[in-house]
Order: C-alpha cells, then structure tokens, then sequence
C-alpha cells in the first residue's frame, strides 16, 4: 500500500518536473523509477522514497538551457552527463563518510536557498501556466520577458492552471488521505480539455516515447568540462542535503535512525544511472517519503513496489499522457515552489534576530538572481564568521589570569593554601570550555600580564577542546615568558592533549618536568621551584 500511494503521488510531479527542467516529461519519468530503484535497493533509509524534487529541477532546468544554447547537437547529453557527475559526487561523499556533515548548515542559509528555490521554480513556471512560451536567461530572462508573456496570454491556459492550483489547496483532507490532489487536478482537468475543449490551441505534453531508455554516454567538451564539474558538485551536494533532510524527517516519523553514508551512496548510484539513461536528477522526495510512512510501510519494499507500478502505469498509459495540457503540469510545479518555501521562518522573520532574518533574505535573493553556490558560500562564510564572534565573547569569559586566590578558581583548601603561600610570585592561567581560535585575541590580551611573576601556570584541565590557533597563541606566550627566564607549568590531564601539543612544538620549548596532571602537583612544583631560585640567588 505505501508503495501503491507512493507511485500515485509520484506520477504527476514526475511529468511536471520533467517538463519543466526542459528535458521532456520522458526524463522525468525515467528518473522516478531509475533512481527510486537504486535508492531503495542501495540506500540507507528504507522509508525513503527517491525521485526527481523541486529543488534539483531548478538547477537541471538552469544546466540543460545553458547546455543546449550553447551546444544545441549534444548540449542534452551533456547535461545528463553533469547528473552523471553528481551522481559521482554523491557516491565518494558516501565513502568518504561525510554524510552526518552535509547538514551542518545554519537553519537560515538553508531556509534562504531553498526558499530561493521556491521563487525561481514559481519564476519560470509563470508563463508555461498562462499558456506563453518558457523564457530563456533564467530569472532575469524571465523578468524581462514579463511584458511579452502577458501580451501571448491564453486565457484558457491561465484558467486550467488557476484550477489546477485551487483544486490542490482545496481538496478536502478526507479526500487527500486516498487520492492525492496532484493527481485528481490532473486527471480531472486533462479529461475536461479533452472533453469540451479538443478544438482550442491548448499546448499538451504530446506523443511521448515511453520505451526502454537507451544509453546517454558521457559527453564533454574540453572548455566546458570545468564548468560541467562544478555544476555536478553542485547538483550533487543540493541532492545530499535534500535527501539527509527527508531521511532526519523519516527517523523522526518511524521513530528509527537511518545510515546516512549509506544513503548517499544509493543516491549517487540512482542518480549516476539516471543520467545514463537520459532521466532527472533526484533525491530524497519529503511529500512521498511521508505518504509512504503514513500508509505502513517500514521497509524498502515499498520503494521498489513503488517502481514496479510507475512502470506498469507508464507504459500502460503513455496515450492518456500524451493529452495532458502543459498548463496543469506548470501549476503542479508552481504548488510545489509554493510549498518549498519556507514559511514558517517567513512568518517569524521579524521575531528572531536581525542578523539572521538578513542571512535568510540575502541568501534568497543571491539564489534567485545571482547563483546558487555563490548564495550558500557567502551565507554559509558571514553566518560562521557570526556564530564565531559570539561564542568566542562566551569562551572569552572563561579565561583568568590569577595570582591570588579569588572565587573565580576551582581550587579545593589545600590548592587555594598553596597558592597563598607564593605571595604573588605565581600567575595562574585558567581557562576552561571549549577554545576556539576566536578567543585567540582575548587570551593573547590576558597572557600579555607576565608582570613580575616567577612562575606561570597554565591550567588546560577544564578544557574540553582546542583548537591549532589557541595551542600556536599560548605557544608564544611561553616563548615570551621563557625570554624573560619565568619558569612554565601546564596542567594537561590527557595524553591525546599532550600529544597534541608536543607535534605542535611544545616538546622544543618544554621538558617533561614541565608537563604535570593535577594543580596540587604544579603548585607545590611552582613553590620548589620559587624556593630553589631565592636560595641559589642567596649562594651568589
């Protein structure tokens, strides 16, 4: 049953995405079974259910219309090569592990591109919906175009698509829970235009070549071999997020926990063989990875159910497609951008803080106008740079430089005694939590206060982790206090720590002596070592 449901649901948005990427409602198709196929039998979440999605026909779309402009012979082979490579992508971030990294991405540069998504894919649909021709040039190409797509409106068109859209909105939920309003739009809007409108110029899907799909080798140029790379990279990377997101959606709906790196490599080989055999690129698909999960199903059978009857539906009624009016597969698509964007942060904007809603919105606006990876590459580096400069403000209160006891130190009697007993001639340096290298300045500015101290102490034992820069910072405080002959112990409690330290080059700067594991032992090293250097100074 999850699979029958499934491959209901997946029916119309195949043949909207597949043609609104520009590679023909076939590619769509074939990319709905070949990579639901490789994903199920080959991934790692056995809920999931893979096919082409919103966000990966947005930059199909973009790849097939500059492939195809400039190279109009093989410019579509080409871009099945780039979901080829994509597909590649996928497979060697699945070996190389990296699955639990791909969403480490702040919530408001995921929420900008794909809302960004959302708008382009609403963008470019407009005109098909209106019964006008698709533009060219993108987003821009389609805003220069708006005059042009008005003055060619169809009313008929405009009108299917409208109802295609209202029909989807307004389906009763009773109805959704058999029959998904995609579907009922489709069928029913298609048999109306067939039934009282068979005479009007309606543009349709038309004769479709549902056959077994044949090879597309991989095709390149030498001067665009560059650009097809990064485009895979791309396509590869938008399809890992997508698809981690939906499986952390299944976990969470079946109350299980699925193998990301895994899943990453079925993803790449769906998409790998999707693209030699002419189909979309896809990932993981949210709306049938649910419908699936609310149906039963807990196992990747459902998967291949699913394709074995998107199989039998499509070759069984390639005729009844072939009718279908480009109109309601373009409003189809447009319900889709409608429901990719992110509403819930849109609605919250103003409620959370300036610097993120500003992330969000700029990285929106560089997806839809300016390019995808410049997009997440600028909100990924300022949202960072963000995140950064408030923890390091957060660490930089847990750094002291001490040289009586005072509260701030966790220091039992003995310890605090001991401390007394130096009378000013030991500095203590506590620092405690995580250290990054954005506390850096603030630990060069306490490190700064050597002052006339003979000891220094520094007390690594409450650190839980540091990074390179902070070890290189607190390396020159000891070269500095070394040049003005003040004796160093550091309190290092793991030997994963000192190691770290030692390949850095501390093993140059410090003996072993240097090196101790609890307080009490540095501070009663500290106060032998006072001792010894008034008594040798009394001898001279």
């Amino acid at each position: 049953m999850g699979g029958l449901t499934a491959a209901i649901v997946s029916l119309p948005l195949a043949l909207a995405f597949g043609v609104a990427s520009g590679a023909g409602p076939e590619a769509g198709l074939y990319g709905a079974i070949i990579i639901g196929f490789f994903a199920s039998m080959f991934g790692g979440t056995p809920t999931l259910i893979s096919e082409p999605t919103g966000p990966m026909t947005v930059i199909m779309a973009a790849v097939v219309t500059s492939m195809v402009a400039k190279y109009p012979d093989n410019g579509l082979a080409m871009a099945f090569t780039v979901v080829m490579i994509a597909g590649v992508t996928q497979i060697i971030f699945g070996l190389l592990k990296l699955g639990r990294f791909i969403t480490l991405m702040p919530y408001s540069v995921v929420s900008g591109f794909m809302s960004g998504i959302g708008c382009i894919l609403i963008i470019m649909q407009f005109a098909p919906a209106v019964g006008a021709e698709s533009p060219t040039g993108g987003v821009p190409g389609a805003f220069v175009a708006l005059p042009e797509t008005l003055s060619n409106l169809d009313p008929l068109q405009a009108l299917m698509a409208l109802a295609t859209l209202l029909l989807i909105f307004f389906t009763p939920r009773k109805i959704k829970h058999f029959v998904p309003p995609q579907l009922i739009a489709l069928v029913l809007i298609s048999f109306i235009s067939v039934l009282l409108f068979s005479d009007s110029d309606i543009r349709r899907i038309g004769e479709i070549d549902i056959s077994l799909p044949t090879l597309v080798m991989p095709t390149f140029t030498q001067d665009q071999l560059q650009t097809m790379v990064l485009d895979g990279i791309v396509l590869g990377m938008l399809g890992c997020i997508d698809s981690m997101l939906t499986s952390v959606i299944a976990d969470n709906l079946t109350r299980s926990e699925h193998r990301s790196n895994k899943e990453l490599i079925g993803q790449g080989l769906g998409n790998l063989f999707s693209g030699l055999f002419g189909g979309l690129p896809g990932a993981g698909a949210t709306m049938g990875t649910v419908v699936n999960i609310q149906t039963g199903a807990r196992t990747a059978l459902s998967g291949l159910t699913r394709v074995v009857i998107l199989i039998v539906a499509v070759f069984g009624a390639s005729t009844l497609i072939s009718v279908i009016p480009i109109a309601v597969l373009a409003g189809i698509a447009i319900k889709v951008g409608i429901d990719i964007l992110d509403w819930s942060f849109i609605k919250r904007s103003h409620r959370v803080s300036k610097q993120t809603s500003l992330i969000m919105f700029a990285v929106l606006l560089l997806t839809v106008f300016v390019d995808l990876v410049v997009a997440v590459g600028i909100g990924v580096f300022i949202a960072n740079i963000i995140t950064i400069e408030k923890l390091s403000r957060v660490q930089a209160q847990n750094i002291a430089a001490i040289k009586d006891v005072d509260g701030r130190l966790p220091l039992d009697k003995e310890q605090r005694a001991l401390l007394n007993e130096a009378k000013g001639s030991v500095i203590y340096f506590y620092l405690s939590g995580t250290m990054i290298f954005g506390v850096s300045k603030a630990l060069s500015r306490e490190l700064s206060a050597l002052g006339d101290y003979q000891v220094v102490i520094i007390d690594l034992s409450d650190v839980a982790y540091f990074d390179d820069t902070v070890a290189l910072t607190i390396e020159s405080l000891v070269k500095d206090a070394q040049e003005l002959d003040k004796q160093i112990l550091m309190i290092v409690k793991g030997e994963k720590e000192r190691e770290k330290l030692n390949r850095i080059g501390f093993s140059k700067l410090l003996c072993a002596a240097d090196f101790v594991e609890t307080r009490t032992i540095a501070l009663k090293s500290a106060l032998t070592r006072i001792k010894a250097d008034k008594a040798f100074a009394q001898d001279i």
